[in-house]
């Protein structure tokens, strides 16, 4: 029945969609030649657009098919459907410009085709936004639910059902739990009602939509007696792998012809997000760089009446993927400071420093020559510090998942930072505070950790 329900339900989607389309085009047919804007070159036949919808209602319904738009997304959100109708009518619009290029003996107004590229997709996503609201308002006073029986009692089926009682609005309602050993046992709030021998028997003594199968890494050996139990089943059956004692960076699941593959480590600024992190960098590094160019002058002529050259220091330090670069501080340290000790962090009080370069490191101003290294592209604004190989290499030995802070460009300032987390302090504390970042990274942040660092960061007690 529930099948049946969806299927129709589907159905209805299909054709209301198609039904818009058909609107958006000959509506901006309507909007170019009938209201009152100039055409040169006349009023083409209404019939020659009502004939291209031969072509793109097939289009599209086969383009929204492919994006998944007729799937199941009760765990979805409204924001990624509607970049998936997005993409899905520009790729339409892109093959309409390509064929009608090719076909010379029928070619559309340029206007009608920029209305509808604009319309159709504003329809769309309209029609899925008062659909899913509504829905997801009836599910939350109890109806159009979805019942699901969890297999699995660890950290996973937890982390599971916490989601789900999250999500009112998805209309999910966990019914039992199944785990062997653990009888009367309750799960993030549900029952242990039985082991995993009596699933059979709990989907026929319970309505069960859905069975999700979470079972702890340690009992992955059960996995095909459990499929094996489900397979002469109707409900649906969702596998969910014990992966969360990996460290992960923005996982997701990819499709390789037809096999599934799970990335578990991925930067979050790849494509169009890598582009605009770096236009936010190059046009702010270029600025700051021109407004602090009186106070830059000032700090190499202090330099040189102080104590001499070099006015510059550079260092090695390790960025993005673990390549290696030269970063740029002024020398606040007396020449050949490492000569005697090596390579090691600066410390409270550090008979090093030189009086003018233990001011500019309170204040943080020794760092500005770092703003040509986010112009040049080795750093960034925001991101996690960049450290000394030489440190490095201890560091990964004794901290799992240092590595992955190496996921995006090294920065001048970042969450660690602006939380106090800077000089000789917690190296654990300053890794959460970066994979946090890298987990949560967007241009709101960025500028978020600019302002904190503005404020409170040049005044750190961390600094010197």
């Amino acid at each position: 029945m529930l099948y049946r329900y969806s299927e129709v339900f589907r159905t209805m989607m299909m054709a209301a969609d198609l039904v818009l389309i058909t609107v958006a085009w000959l509506g901006a047919y309507w909007l170019r030649f009938h209201f009152g804007i100039p055409a040169p070159l006349g009023v083409p036949d209404v019939g020659s657009y009502a004939l291209a919808l031969v072509v793109i209602l097939p289009l599209w319904w086969v383009l929204l098919r492919r994006h998944g738009l007729y799937e199941p997304r009760r765990l979805g959100t409204l924001v990624r459907e509607g970049i998936d109708v997005l993409r899905a009518t520009a790729t339409g619009v892109l093959l309409l410009l390509a064929i009608s290029f090719f076909v010379r003996s029928q070619s559309y107004s340029r206007g009608v085709v920029l209305v509808f590229s604009l319309a159709s997709p504003a329809l769309i996503i309209g029609l899925r936004v008062v659909l899913r609201t509504g829905l997801r308002r009836l599910r939350r006073r109890g109806y159009n639910l979805r019942y699901v029986l969890v297999v699995g009692a660890g950290r996973l089926a937890e982390e599971i059902i916490h989601r789900i009682h999250d999500h009112p609005q998805a209309g999910m309602r966990v019914e039992g739990v199944l785990a062997d050993g653990a009888p009367g046992r309750r799960v993030a709030g549900v029952s242990v009602t039985g082991g995993y021998g009596d699933l059979k028997h709990a989907l026929q003594r319970t309505r069960i939509d859905q069975v999700i199968i979470a079972l702890p890494r340690e009992e992955w050996q059960r996995l095909d007696k459990i499929l094996s139990d489900l397979d002469d089943e109707v409900a649906s059956v969702k596998l969910a792998p014990d992966l969360l004692h990996i460290l992960t960076l923005r996982s997701s699941v990819e499709n390789l012809d037809g096999l599934p593959i799970i990335s578990l480590r991925e930067s979050p600024l790849v494509g169009w997000a890598s582009v605009q992190k770096r236009m936010f960098d190059l046009l702010g590094s270029s600025l700051l760089l021109l407004l602090m160019a009186p106070v830059l002058l000032l700090i190499v002529s202090a330099i040189l009446v102080s104590s001499g050259r070099p006015v510059i220091y550079s260092q090695r330090r390790m960025g993005l993927d673990g390549r290696v670069f030269r970063m740029f501080k002024f020398r606040s340290m007396a020449c050949g400071a490492e000569d005697e000790e090596g390579a090691i962090w600066a410390r409270p009080n550090d008979p090093r420093r030189t009086r003018l370069g233990a001011w500019l490191r309170r204040f943080s101003l020794d760092e500005l020559p770092q703003l040509w290294n986010v112009v040049t592209g080795d750093m960034s604004l925001v991101g996690p510090r960049p450290e000394r190989p030489v440190f490095i290499e201890e560091f990964r030995r004794e901290i799992p998942g240092y590595m992955l802070r190496h996921k995006v460009k090294a920065g001048l300032t970042g969450w660690a930072q602006v939380h106090g987390w800077r000089g000789n302090t917690s190296l654990h504390e300053r890794i959460e505070h970066d994979i946090y970042y890298i987990q949560n990274w967007s241009l709101g942040l960025d500028a978020q950790i600019l302002v904190m660092t503005l404020w409170s960061g040049l005044l750190a007690r961390n600094a010197y």
